[in-house]
C-alpha cells in the first residue's frame, strides 16, 4: 500500500471526463484501489475543484465533489507544519505559490508518490516525497 498524492487537475479530469486525459485518471485510480493504495489530496483542492461549480451556481457538483472528496481521499490541511514545509519548497523560486502549498501538502502526507499535470514538476527533489510524477508518466 502506497499513500499517493493527487493534484487538482486529476479531480477535475476525472469529474469533468476530459477524454483521454480522464480515461488515463480512471485507470490510475482503479489501480490504486486494487493495490489499496491511500488517496490524499489538500484542502486547497478541494477549494479548486469548487470554483467552477460555484461560478455556474451547481450546487449538485459541489455537493458531488465533496462527498468523492471526504468519502475517497484523505485531505491535508495546509497548516503550521505544512506552512513550514512551504518556506522550504518556495525556496526554489520557479515552484509557483500554488504548486508549493500542494507539494508541501504531500510531503507533510509523507507522500509514497504525487501525481501532478505539470511535467516541470516531476523533476523537483522535495523532501518527504519519495516521487513526483507527471500524469503521463505515472506508474499504471
Amino acid at each position: 500500500m502506497s499513500r499517493i498524492f493527487w493534484d487538482t487537475n486529476l479531480f477535475i479530469y476525472l469529474f469533468e471526463g476530459c477524454g483521454d486525459v480522464a480515461k488515463r485518471v480512471a485507470l490510475l485510480r482503479q489501480r490504486m484501489r486494487e493495490r489499496g493504495d491511500e488517496l490524499c489530496t489538500s484542502t486547497l483542492t478541494f477549494g479548486e475543484v469548487l470554483v467552477k461549480p460555484v461560478e455556474e451556481g451547481d450546487s449538485k457538483l459541489q455537493q458531488e465533489y465533496a462527498d468523492v472528496l471526504r468519502s475517497q481521499a484523505t485531505l491535508i490541511d495546509f497548516d503550521w507544519e505544512a506552512a513550514q514545509l512551504y518556506a522550504k519548497v518556495r525556496k526554489d523560486r520557479t515552484i509557483k505559490a500554488p504548486d508549493a502549498i500542494q507539494l508541501a501538502c504531500a510531503a507533510k502526507a509523507r507522500a509514497d508518490l504525487s501525481i501532478t499535470n505539470d511535467d516541470r514538476l516531476s523533476r523537483k527533489i522535495v523532501p518527504g516525497i519519495h516521487f513526483i510524477a507527471s500524469l503521463e508518466s505515472a506508474p499504471l
